[in-house]
């Protein structure tokens, strides 16, 4: 838990259409006038002209910029070192492994760190960790909350919508999550954080109350990603991940450790996270009312994941982080949770077998 008299939030914080055109106006005003910009791969050709006119229109000098393609932790710790010396601030453009490297770059320099995503599948653009491969396998690094947060919704829109569904499963999981952490909570293996609880919990019930007529309203976009943001904030200021991943999280990283070719992070969490709620006996109406009318379920079953791996990964879910105690970590809702996946009749249309 958060232990200090000050915690790190973002001091650039752009949601919106058209948010990126004032990228060189947003770091003239934080005094961040020496950059180096990183684009996911192809991202330079889209987005690089744009953003390379906003910045020289505002006097910011591009140290250097390029494409990247790696979260191998050698790689980085090599990008870092080779960092020029008046860097005064690490930009990554796109999705979750080129914002992963500029953050945990930034991290080993101690420099400003501006997360710039491009799609919204996941909440690793305001987080405080890296997801990094280390001797062959991934794993999460420390790192900081981005110093700046900067969110195009028009840019969003132009990413494959499978990455909207992800991130609508990623924010939905706050429902679980939260409920885990009071459990543990209960039985004295965490402390709560009265605050950090308060700003996950108010995260997840403005997007699921938010109205729409399609995933790619304005609207929609700008309170999944706002959401998404502040859920970063509410582990920042818990000191963990508790307040946002749970036992849904802890399947779907089962399911990345022994599956070829897992899909998309907050796919994999949506479906556990319907599979905890129930298990949870909590909010499960709304979360599965929300993953109907968003049209996450149409999606998911079109992916043809299975059953029987949804089994093995409950089974594993407790050895992922040995020193949680979520409602997984006990075997009576292990059992439970097996059993839903093999009757539920809404899991029976999206899951083989």
């Amino acid at each position: 838990m958060q232990t200090g008299n000050s915690i790190s939030i973002p001091a650039i914080l752009k949601v919106g259409k058209g948010a990126l055109d004032g990228i060189g106006s947003y770091l003239k005003e934080a005094r961040l006038e020496h950059v180096v910009i990183y684009f996911g791969n192809g991202l330079i050709d889209m987005f690089g002209m744009g953003v390379m006119q906003s910045l020289k229109e505002t006097g910011i000098t591009v140290l250097e910029y390029r494409e990247l393609d790696t979260v191998d932790i050698d790689d980085i710790i090599t990008l870092a070192l080779s960092l020029p010396a008046n860097t005064q601030a690490v930009i990554s453009i796109g999705g979750g492994k080129v914002i992963d490297a500029g953050k945990y770059a930034a991290f080993l320099k101690n420099l400003p760190f501006i997360s710039v995503p491009t799609s919204s599948s996941s909440d690793g653009f305001s987080s405080a960790s890296a997801s990094l491969t280390v001797n062959g396998r991934r794993a999460s690094m420390p790192a900081k909350v981005a110093y700046g947060i900067i969110v195009d919704t028009e840019v969003i829109k132009t990413a494959p919508e499978k990455f909207i569904y992800s991130g609508i499963g990623d924010m939905i999981s706050k429902i679980t999550s939260l409920y885990d952490w009071l459990y543990e909570a209960s039985l004295g293996y965490s402390t709560l954080n009265d605050y950090a609880m308060m700003i996950a919990k108010k995260a997840v019930n403005s997007f699921v109350r938010t109205p729409f007529a399609s995933i790619k309203d304005d609207l929609f976009l700008k309170e999944l990603m706002d959401s998404l943001a502040m859920s970063g904030i509410a582990n920042e200021i818990a000191g963990s991940s508790a307040p946002t991943s749970g036992s849904e999280h802890l399947i779907s990283h089962a399911l990345d450790k022994f599956l070829e070719n897992p899909q998309l992070h907050g796919v994999q969490v949506g479906i556990a996270t319907y599979i905890m709620s129930k298990v949870q006996d909590h909010r499960y109406v709304r979360v599965g009312t929300v993953l109907q009318e968003t049209g996450f379920w149409e999606y998911a079953a079109t992916l043809q994941m299975k059953k029987e791996d949804f089994i093995k990964a409950i089974d594993m879910a407790p050895s992922i982080k040995p020193h949680r105690h979520t409602y997984l970590h006990e075997e009576k809702y292990r059992e439970a949770a097996k059993k839903l996946v093999m009757e539920d009749e809404v899991l029976s249309r999206v899951l083989a077998g």
